[in-house]
């Protein structure tokens, strides 16, 4: 199988999308002179480019794309080629409405944006291969050809009649069945019984709440109706070009793809990163980002398709990124295993919805910050390439469990609290293991965990009996497990396990009875001794006296274990304040047998260990000094590093141990 090895050939891609159909031909000249100037190795091309290909029905126009192509070529700039299926020409839907998706009150999508077509349509699937087809058997033997790229950030939800009809052929292969649908939605319950497939609708806008498992299983058929969509192209691609790797870009925290089953569907994981330059935790938002993305790559190299160079266009307010926070953003993303740093766009649009998102080359131009800053990254990567390329991050020694079942599941209306909120649950666990400079990696709850010294579940409200059965034997075999509340709670059917919890995770962690859940209000705290809970408390007893670690302080659960520990079996009923969560967890992975990166880092710097390289990535804008013992080389800047290493606003440096 190909993969990112095979288009990098050990180098780091560097680049982005390129749009040269927005511009006349004789800016594509300047565009090639700047890049090689950048150091620019790497462009996607034709991802939204479909009515320039094909204007009318069946027609082709591919003069543009061959002299593209033949210019990237004759400048050694490697060709990311995208099929352009993402955004159907408004021909499409004005001669076939039925390829225009429809939302739960029955409203079209129309064309006019993005992202405007039926999954499950026939005709968009027949058309969407024929320029598939077309566009492989023309360049697949192409030089500058080095990946393809598939549709662009899968993201369409659908509650059309075509939708319901595969939804319908969905629901009977993973049933058989109607008794064993019905049993497993639990249409008992507000006279629901189905008594023939027909009478199955996708989950639209009804009276009153829709049937809980129904909507999940609409979530889990909108995956794998868009993933067909993606290996109908993949398979067209890989038949002309088996040696040429595919990928498709990631959104991260999108509901609507498990990108655990699409990462196994892809020759390269790549994503999407925008962290909030004006969030002062951005920078661990997009270790986060990182982390899942390597994780889905099964810890090899994987890419960054698109961030941005400066500001985007769709927040309420888009500030642009300091002087030097993209360069560590870039860094960041290559310590923590990326091969391929990129970007939307390259030339900043004039025209269109996104004219004021920023591109490689700002509408400043060359003179500006942002290019200047881009030609900084642009060199700095050449210099790291051969050494990192290729090379996988070490020390990650922790799992953060993530599955998409348990997130659709716990997210839908009916629910004891619309203050949980899935990612942001994730995101405080995997923050406090972050400012502990514990380097963490993702994995399913049904992954192999053996090779993990800590387990950590931010929250699993679902967990299927055979993740239960993996999560006792890991502990078992020696592992150490630290979960945290509303976990275990229902089946994969959204069904509630007998006591609120299931009977295996409540011996596991050492829980008699689970009496009641007591979710907390936006800005409750709950007292516990020697921190603060918030979002969550839970009414507990403990099988044994011995189990109950740290108890609630005052309110109502005063005296009850707010954390529970049984031998390595750890469990947190509440969420930690995080100045509290980070020491408890760092003092737990600590007992497990995990060691930081570098010990004694100042505040705000974040330190990855790649392959034999140390990246140093200060998050701050006062200088720091970081301890760093016997002799480097500082990759960035070649000179030699003793025993310590200063780092100015947002600096980075890139350690290798001097011989």
């Amino acid at each position: 199988m190909p993969g990112l090895t095979d288009a990098t050939r050990g180098r780091i891609l560097f680049g982005g999308d390129y749009n040269p159909e927005q511009w006349p031909e004789e800016v594509w000249q300047e565009d090639v002179r700047l890049m090689k100037e950048a150091g620019v190795n790497s462009v996607t091309v034709g991802v939204f480019s479909w009515a320039e290909l094909e204007p009318t029905p069946g027609a082709r126009e591919f003069g543009w794309l061959d002299r593209l192509m033949d210019l990237m070529h004759e400048n050694g700039i490697g060709v990311v080629l995208a099929t352009p299926t993402a955004s159907p020409p408004p021909w499409m839907g004005r001669l076939h409405p039925e390829t225009l998706p429809r939302d739960e009150d029955g409203r079209i999508e129309w064309w006019g944006g993005r992202q405007h077509f039926a999954h499950s349509s026939a005709v968009y699937r027949r058309y969407a291969a024929a320029i598939t087809e077309d566009l492989a058997a023309r360049y697949g033997g192409h030089p500058a050809l080095t990946m393809w790229h598939i549709n662009n950030e899968y993201c369409t939800y659908d509650w059309g009649d075509e939708a319901a009809t595969a939804f319908r052929r969905w629901l009977q292969g993973r049933y058989g069945t109607l008794d064993a649908l019905n049993t497993a939605w639990g249409t008992a319950f507000w006279s629901q019984g189905y008594d023939d497939w027909e009478g199955i609708l996708p989950p639209r806008h009804a009276h009153y709440m829709n049937n809980p498992t129904q909507v999940l299983d609409f979530k889990r058929f909108t995956s794998d109706a868009l993933m067909e969509c993606f290996v109908a192209e993949r398979d067209i691609v890989a038949r002309h070009t088996p040696n040429i790797p595919v990928t498709s870009n990631f959104m991260p925290f999108w509901q609507g793809q498990d990108a655990w089953a699409w990462a196994g569907r892809e020759d390269v994981v790549s994503v999407d990163s925008y962290p909030d330059p004006r969030d002062p935790l951005g920078g661990q938002y997009g270790a986060l980002i990182h982390d899942m993305t390597r994780s889905q790559a099964r810890g090899g190299p994987w890419m960054v398709m698109e961030q941005a160079a400066g500001p985007v266009n769709w927040r309420g307010v888009n500030h642009p990124k300091p002087p030097g926070l993209n360069r560590l953003w870039s860094l960041q993303a290559v310590a923590r295993g990326a091969d391929a740093v990129c970007y939307f766009q390259w030339r900043q649009s004039r025209q269109g919805a996104e004219k004021f998102h920023s591109g490689m080359v700002s509408h400043a131009g060359e003179r500006g910050r942002t290019f200047q800053e881009v030609k900084r990254i642009g060199a700095e990567l050449a210099l790291l390439s051969e050494k990192v390329a290729d090379t996988r991050v070490t020390g990650a020694d922790v799992a953060v469990l993530l599955d998409w079942n348990a997130w659709w599941a716990s997210g839908q209306d009916g629910r004891l609290s619309g203050e949980v909120d899935y990612p942001a649950v994730v995101r405080a666990w995997h923050r406090a293991l972050w400012e502990a400079n514990v380097t963490a990696s993702f994995a399913h709850p049904e992954h192999d965990l053996s090779a993990y010294k800590l387990v950590v579940l931010p929250q699993l409200y679902l967990l299927t009996d055979t993740a239960i059965d993996n999560l006792v034997a890991y502990v078992r075999g020696g592992g150490t497990v630290v979960s945290g509340f509303l976990t275990g709670v229902a089946d994969q059917d959204d069904r509630v396990r007998q006591g609120g919890m299931d009977e295996r995770l409540r011996k596991l962690f050492g829980i008699r009875t689970l009496h009641e859940w007591w979710p907390l209000d936006a800005d409750e705290k709950v007292g516990v001794e020697g921190f603060r809970g918030t979002l969550w408390s839970e009414e507990i007893e403990a099988a044994d006296e011995a189990y109950a670690v740290i108890p609630y302080k005052g309110g109502e659960l005063d005296g009850l274990p707010a954390v529970l520990r049984k031998g390595r079996a750890w469990y947190l009923s509440t969420l930690p304040e995080p100045a509290a969560l980070w020491p408890l967890l760092a003092g737990i992975a600590e007992d497990a047998g995990v060691r930081p990166a570098l010990d004694h880092l100042p505040a705000g710097v974040e330190a990855v260990r790649r392959g034999e390289l140390l990246f140093l990535l200060h998050h701050g804008r006062d200088t720091v000094t970081v301890p760093v013992p016997g002799r480097h080389r500082d990759l960035l800047t070649g000179e030699d590093v003793v025993d310590a290493v200063e780092l100015g606003r947002y600096g980075a440096a890139v350690l290798e141990a001097a011989p």
